[in-house]
């Protein structure tokens, strides 16, 4: 089993304890997600698809931030992002922009001369450790600067 599965189980045991029904349906359902992840790839998980689900439940919970705002809804915009604010405390430590960007221009001198060329070549040493969005928003501003 994965370190940060056995990390989300014992907090989760924890918030039940406590009596934190926030928590404890937060808790939950990411390890519900993390389940139905381990039944699709059919394997046990690793601590880095652990982490990838986090960062999915974090992206869509900020979508849901943003829907809420437009709406109006403020009570529940603060919800998602005290759940937001709570699932990032067991992510890994993010990245130096830097040294994305680092990669990102050893990957254009290597040759990728387009945003998926480049993104195929970056995210890979990023797995887990990066979100998508960073590394996109970095890879387009230094192609800009080539083009």
């Amino acid at each position: 089993m994965a370190q940060m599965l056995a990390t989300l189980q014992t907090d989760l045991n924890a918030a039940r304890k406590a009596g934190d029904k926030a928590l404890v349906m937060l808790l939950g359902s990411i390890i519900s997600d993390v389940k139905n992840r381990e039944i699709e790839l059919k394997r046990d998980l690793v601590d880095d698809d652990v982490t990838e689900v986090l960062r999915k439940g974090i992206k869509r919970r900020r979508e849901s931030i943003e829907m809420f705002d437009k709406g109006g809804r403020v009570d529940l915009a603060t919800t998602e992002r005290n759940e937001v604010d709570a699932l990032g405390k067991y992510l890994p430590p993010e990245v130096n922009p830097e040294e994305i960007r680092a990669a990102v221009v050893a990957a254009i001198d290597g040759g990728a001369a387009n945003v998926g060329a480049v993104m195929g070549k970056v995210m890979g040493q990023f797995k887990g450790r990066a979100e998508g969005g960073t590394i996109n928003a970095i890879v387009r501003e230094e192609l800009a600067k080539r083009a």
